[in-house]
């Protein structure tokens, strides 16, 4: 039998309460308050918006926080083909270091919340939560110009680390992929996501011994690659959980069942490149998990 209910499922498959959502909100709010009444960088041009779970709608209650994405455009990190070069794209060199950008941003925040307030972290600056708002990560990033050929470009954003590791990402394709497939399944594929973080949550609070590679992002991208007609096709909670994670078992045994899947942006890979996780570690946590399910 189960160990949880269809009731507990639906249960779970909500988003976080008015409350929870209202300091989401103001934590959004805030930030951008900060980068704009700031006297260096309120003079460039910045882009401010969520990503992550709370711009995805995939956050589950009393596990709420929020990641704000702080990417400036004035100065760009590109990709061209092989062979060519930035300078054929019409790119010049640009003296302004990310190093510099993320110190300033780093200012900002303490202006506005109190350098007691503020953490900084290998990839972010996390603004401590309060009464009125939840924890913050805020990331600082250039705009990434990808260019696949001379016709075609995605933008995204890039940031290197304090370690000296560059991260890429395209938070907003992420964004805009994830509505349509909630679209094409009735809602359920952020719903479905919703379980699988709840779940995860559940497991490491009952002191399963879950991974720290299995992250949230992670499962979020699992769900993705769960084609639309299992969530569609089944009617109650329980069995789409019990389909999806027999789909994703079965198709994540060797590495060339899974090798062309890819995030929700659909712009990179699951699992190539310098992942925090493999293909052997999501198989193994999904045998936790059923396991855990007692299905």
């Amino acid at each position: 039998m189960p160990r949880f209910t269809e009731e507990t499922f639906n249960n779970w498959r909500m988003p976080p309460s008015t409350s929870e959502q209202d300091k989401l909100d103001n934590s959004l709010r805030l930030v951008r308050e900060a980068i704009r009444e700031d006297p260096v960088l309120s003079k460039k041009s910045i882009e401010i918006f969520a990503q992550g779970s709370y711009a995805n709608d995939t956050n589950v209650r009393l596990n709420s926080d929020i990641d704000v994405n702080v990417r400036l455009s004035d100065t760009v990190f590109t990709h061209v083909p092989n062979g060519e070069t930035s300078e054929d794209y019409g790119y010049k060199d640009s003296s302004y270091s990310f190093a510099t950008f993320k110190s300033e941003v780093q200012s900002a925040l303490i202006r506005k919340f109190g350098v007691g307030n503020i953490t900084r972290n290998d990839k972010c600056i996390t603004v401590k939560e309060s009464p009125t708002r939840v924890v913050t990560d805020v990331v600082p990033t250039f705009k990434y110009n990808r260019h696949d050929s001379r016709t075609t470009l995605h933008v995204g954003a890039k940031f290197i680390t304090d370690k000296g590791i560059p991260v890429i990402c395209y938070p907003l394709q992420h964004i805009e992929n994830g509505k349509a497939k909630n679209a094409r399944t009735q809602k359920r594929f952020k719903r479905v996501t919703r379980l699988y973080r709840r779940i995860r949550y559940k497991m490491i609070d009952d002191k399963v011994a879950v991974s720290d590679n299995i992250t949230s992002f992670l499962l979020e991208c699992l769900v993705w690659n769960v084609p639309d007609r299992i969530f569609n096709n089944d009617d109650t909670w329980t069995e789409r959980l019990r389909q999806s994670i027999i789909y994703l078992f079965e198709n994540t045994k060797e590495d060339s069942q899974c090798s062309d899947w890819g995030e929700v942006s659909e712009l990179l890979y699951l699992f190539s490149g310098n992942r925090k996780w493999s293909r052997a570690d999501v198989n193994k946590y999904l045998v936790q998990m059923w396991n855990y399910l007692q299905f």
